[in-house]
């Protein structure tokens, strides 16, 4: 054998076959490279070697709360960071009520995000310290978590009433401001355990907390999540929202977030979580809540940091409502839309407009024709934003919000939190949800950064695989080699990225891939979610279905027939007797105008299966409230790719 042949073998162009393909060959009967590079754009033969993009799915989620928060510790929960870490790590561990839980299979991150307001409260209020019971309403507080069951839960519902409405007992309020010595001790111990769990490569432990601006209770929340270890973190204290410290202007946290990167070097992000409880104010176009404008700096604030939204978590999802996306019969999902979080200020249908992800979305079109950014370019995560210390996103393993609704016969049946004008009912509650992070590593570096990219998704709480690109040329034959990925970041963007300047006569093309969940439902469809801003200035958006299993035709109003319901609800059970394991499609956008900002992204949707009430009912013999939801189709949302002329 030659020694050009050789090279050729050794360099690994020859070894490119794919089975059924035919190729030209020359003399030596050596395929050459340009006869076969338009289906394999691999590197080398091997198509895990020299990958330049992200190739590994990370799973975990950004939103635990642990005893340490104030809230949580008053429900009952005496757990700390060290149990959700192991908890997510897929250890066993026992729950604050004293059962045993253990995910079906580990995370890979977590970033647990306690309360920054009142730090170390709890901790003093669960051992009876001397200035709690001096005070009256702290003695209450005192007597209702040492009752426990209803008792803790009631009390735990008027501390966060009284936080909400800013009459928490001042004398309390200054014993655990930033600066006091046991703030500055709670803040060194959690920095430090997320540190000792950290291991690169096979566990990450993100160091964050919760900023909880909630101005009379309309929910303005956001995670801090950081890029750095602890020692980076202890340069700071964490910002509150209680006067005299703290503020409740997001302005205010943008700018505690500017300090900290140009302080201590660092990289910091925000993520603002259940709009559908912040009664209209989560994603303004005129008037913020703080009284401040949506003008040029407030755009160019949010848009730098808060790349990312929460969408769906146990308080409610907030992709879609049906009111706003009348024509989508997917849109009524898990709805929380009652009132503002605490059930002080009932809903008003028009704030809906400023509560919802696809509307703000399509809101953000408008406000960077206006400004020239866009404020609302975020990605899409799913959290659970459960205060039990248990990352439980799944159904058969829901653990509930806190203490008071832990597994039992009973917790279905009873409020989750009442007032005068309404009640979060105990079977509204929602499992959701998990993240998932397309990162090169398993590193707080690598994630940290695959967040700021926005090349992640959010899930109800499957861990289904999605891919998701855009570009101009993608064809069929760039899934025919099942690793969509190579051509995917070669012709376009993944999602969270960005198409500019479409080429004369081009509409751009998606290439979407989604693999069910090993040990969940089979799927139903795939759909493409397309919101935009037409020459007039009006919005507008259109769901897609651009693949679904089976052999089912849209019917003559251009809807896919149901896929089927598989459901038994006497054994809390389904079959995967329908749907399909994968679905991918190469998708044209058929409605396309150049002139026009659009965004895209994928939803993707199981075949219906229980949901967490029907286990209850079977394991533990639970009366089902009459109404109740009991069968869903849980779903994936991908961040968005936008298309700006």
């Amino acid at each position: 054998m030659s020694d050009k042949i050789l090279n050729l073998i050794r360099s690994g162009l020859v070894c490119i076959l794919l089975p059924g393909l035919a190729l030209a060959q020359h003399d030596a009967g050596i395929p050459q490279i340009d006869d076969i590079e338009g289906l394999y754009p691999g590197k080398a033969y091997s198509p895990y070697a020299q990958r330049a993009f992200p190739s590994q799915l990370y799973w975990g989620e950004t939103h635990v709360h642990t005893g340490l928060s104030f809230d949580a510790g008053l429900f009952g929960n005496t757990t700390g960071h060290e149990t959700a870490y192991r908890f997510a790590r897929g250890e066993e561990v026992v729950s604050a009520t004293g059962l045993p839980v253990k995910l079906s299979r580990p995370l890979d991150w977590l970033v647990i995000t306690d309360h920054s307001d009142m730090m170390g409260f709890a901790i003093d209020l669960q051992r009876g310290a001397p200035n709690i019971l001096e005070d009256a309403k702290g003695r209450e507080w005192y007597e209702g978590f040492n009752e426990g069951g209803a008792a803790a839960g009631a009390a735990a519902v008027d501390l966060i009433t009284n936080f909400t409405q800013g009459t928490v007992p001042k004398k309390l309020m200054a014993d655990y401001l930033p600066g006091s010595p046991g703030y500055t001790r709670v803040w060194e111990d959690i920095t430090k355990t997320a540190d000792r769990f950290n291991e690169p490569g096979r566990f990450t432990a993100l160091i964050g907390f919760e900023w909880t601006s909630i101005p009379k209770g309309n929910n303005l929340h956001r995670n801090v999540i950081l890029r750095d270890n602890g020692d980076r973190a202890r340069q700071v204290t964490p910002l509150t929202t209680q006067l005299p410290l703290g503020s409740t202007d997001p302005l205010v946290l943008y700018q505690w977030l500017e300090d900290y990167e140009k302080n201590t070097g660092g990289q910091a992000l925000a993520i603002a979580h259940n709009g559908n409880l912040s009664n209209g104010w989560m994603f303004p176009i005129d008037k913020t809540y703080a009284g401040g404008r949506v003008n040029a700096d407030y755009v160019r604030l949010r848009a730098k940091w808060e790349p990312l939204y929460e969408t769906t978590q146990i308080k409610g999802d907030g992709e879609a409502h049906p009111t706003l996306s009348p024509d989508d019969e997917f849109a009524d999902y898990e709805t929380w839309d009652k009132a503002n979080l605490d059930l002080t200020v009932l809903k008003e249908p028009e704030m809906l407009n400023g509560e919802y992800s696809r509307e703000a979305l399509k809101r953000g079109l408008m406000l960077e024709e206006k400004f020239g950014t866009n404020p609302f370019k975020f990605g899409m995560v799913g959290a659970t934003d459960t205060h039990t210390s248990l990352s439980t996103a799944e159904e058969d393993n829901f653990f509930g919000k806190s203490t008071s609704v832990e597994p039992s016969a009973t917790r279905v049946s009873h409020p989750f939190a009442k007032t005068a004008l309404g009640a979060w009912e105990g079977d509204q509650l929602a499992a959701s949800g998990y993240q998932g992070i397309w990162a090169t590593e398993n590193t707080r570096a690598a994630l940290f950064d695959a967040m700021e990219r926005k090349e992640t998704y959010a899930t109800t709480g499957p861990r289904m695989m999605v891919r998701f690109f855009g570009g101009w040329d993608y064809t069929d034959d760039d899934l025919r080699s099942r690793a969509p990925a190579f051509r995917g970041y070669e012709k376009g963007v993944p999602m969270g990225g960005d198409l500019t300047m479409a080429p004369d006569g081009k509409a751009p093309t998606f290439m979407a891939y989604v693999l069910r969940d090993p040990i969940g439902a089979n799927l139903d469809r795939l759909q493409i979610i397309k919101g935009w801003l037409d020459s007039r200035g009006n919005l507008h958006e259109k769901v897609y279905d651009a693949a679904w299993s089976g052999d089912r035709q849209p019917g003559a109003n251009g809807k896919l027939p149901s896929v089927g319901n598989t459901v038994d609800l006497e054994a809390a059970n389904w079959t995967n007797t329908i749907g399909a394991s994968e679905l991918m499609v190469v998708w044209t956008d058929p409605d396309f105008d150049a002139d026009e900002r659009a965004f895209y992204y994928v939803r993707v949707l199981e075949i219906p299966t229980p949901r967490w009430v029907v286990y209850d009912k079977v394991r533990l013999g639970a009366t089902l409230p009459e109404g109740a939801q009991l069968i869903h189709q849980e779903r994936a949302y991908t961040s968005p790719i936008w298309y700006t002329p």
